[in-house]
């Protein structure tokens, strides 16, 4: 799984869609009025942000990150992989089927 922030839904979701879409993501959960405390160039700042979570497999994470990094509009995007130790099997086959680089309604 791919956990990064956005400013806000109109960015997140500009990035989920390719994603999806693309078949280097199964499904992208986006939950806003996250409140970020934070330390940037010094200073402490505080902002909402929209949290953004893509499951994805190990085989399409790197392209994925990249994928999300191109489409952020943050100098420096919280963009961090979190390992799956398991599961509901059925979930997880179909995570790597919607993950398989063949876009929507792979199997």
């Amino acid at each position: 799984m791919i956990y990064a922030t956005f400013p806000d839904m109109a960015t997140a979701r500009t990035a989920a869609g390719p994603l999806v879409r693309g078949g280097l993501a199964a499904c992208v959960n986006m939950w806003p009025g996250m409140v970020s405390l934070y330390c940037w160039e010094g200073a402490v700042e505080e902002g909402e942000e929209v949290v953004f979570l893509a499951k994805t497999t190990l085989a399409r994470q790197d392209e994925a990150v990249e994928a999300i990094r191109a489409l952020h509009p943050y100098d420096e995007p919280a963009i961090l992989v979190l390992p799956v130790e398991g599961g509901s099997a059925s979930f997880l086959d179909w995570i790597r089927a919607g993950s398989s680089g063949q876009g929507p309604g792979a199997s």
